[in-house]
């Protein structure tokens, strides 16, 4: 990644991560790649100020993956990506946050390499650094946390899981996807045991116009999220350096929940 992409090269694909949402999180050369784009395949939740990068002529293709709605499955997906290329286009992959991280960029990379080509890959800012940072919630801190773990909150199996000593006692927890199962991680964290009255802050559309972060405890974490109509984009951070954060304090109703954890 030492050298500037080649404007003129043709027939490859460039897997870039678009950062959680505001453009001005783009990396420069995420922003050189898409401006060398013959094609962008992009998910659906860019910035369409984002997308305007990409010259003019080039073709925009959503392949939009939301819960319940799946424009493509990934195979398709896949070749989509690597007809383009065989064509002699320049594939932007456009994805939000960071291609590896809950992005199935590895799956891609996969694809195209099996197909005898080469694909570069361009990091991003992923969600839970950008909107963490613009809750002024640090994920890591000398006196609270040394160690922070990712995991999908609409993964299958989920409370099948192990997740215990993944938040609490100097760990943060970041949980992605977990907007619709929010109480039901909740309650599993707790009976794998995490203190109930462990904060937790949401952050919803972070670095987006109308971001919210929310502050609450952990048995209050699936009603807090109801009563404030959180939506999706949203992240999950569970820990002690919670208290450390910007988050809005939304404990309202949490006094018949802490009754019956007495």
């Amino acid at each position: 990644m030492a050298t500037l992409l080649d404007p003129d090269a043709q027939g490859r694909v460039i897997l870039v991560g678009a950062g959680p949402g505001d453009p001005g999180l783009l990396t420069v050369r995420a922003v050189e790649a898409l401006r060398s784009a013959d094609v962008v395949v992009h998910d659906g939740l860019i910035d369409p100020r984002v997308l305007d990068i990409a010259p003019p002529g080039a073709h925009r293709i959503s392949v939009a993956k939301r819960r319940a709605r799946h424009t493509l499955p990934q195979e398709a997906i896949n070749a989509l990506i690597v007809a383009h290329v065989m064509a002699g286009s320049v594939v932007v992959r456009l994805k939000g946050g960071d291609p590896f991280i809950f992005g199935r960029g590895g799956e891609e990379v996969e694809a195209v390499r099996a197909a005898g080509l080469t694909v570069e890959v361009i990091p991003g800012v992923s969600a839970a650094l950008g909107c963490a940072a613009e809750a002024m919630l640090p994920l890591t801190h000398r006196d609270h946390s040394s160690a922070v773990t990712f995991v999908a909150g609409q993964c299958k199996g989920l409370t099948d899981q192990d997740w215990s000593g993944l938040a609490g006692q100097g760990r943060t927890l970041v949980i992605y996807m977990g907007v619709a199962t929010a109480e039901a991680i909740a309650d599993k964290l707790i009976a794998d045991g995490v203190a109930p009255d462990m904060p937790v802050a949401v952050l919803e559309k972070g670095t987006l116009p109308g971001h919210r972060a929310l502050r609450t405890l952990l048995a209050d974490l699936g009603a807090m999220v109801a009563r404030e109509k959180v939506a999706s984009p949203a992240i999950i951070v569970v820990g002690e350096v919670v208290e450390l954060s910007d988050a809005e304090n939304r404990l309202a109703g949490y006094a018949k929940v802490a009754e019956t954890m007495a």
